[in-house]
């Protein structure tokens, strides 16, 4: 089953916002189990998850930066029961 989370055709800086609000989110995600965690493997393998995104994200942020046409955003989640 796929959830249709977003598509559509953006200006690059819409872009931008929706895919930062939603790494947003999941780096939330990430510092509250952290928080939540005396694990601190499961705490290490968070922390490192969470510099990715950031990093990934930075990554999107330059790639847009000169993009000057609409993107197309197409994100959805799979789920695998």
């Amino acid at each position: 089953m796929n959830l249709q989370i977003i598509k559509g055709s953006f200006e690059a800086s819409e872009a931008v916002e929706l895919l930062s609000q939603l790494i947003k989110v999941k780096i939330k995600y990430h510092e509250d189990k952290i928080d939540g965690s005396k694990n601190e493997e499961d705490i290490k393998q968070r922390e490192t998850r969470i510099k990715q995104l950031q990093n990934e994200l930075s990554e999107v942020r330059n790639h847009l930066s000169s993009v000057t046409e609409k993107v197309n955003l197409n994100c959805f989640a799979e789920l695998n029961c």
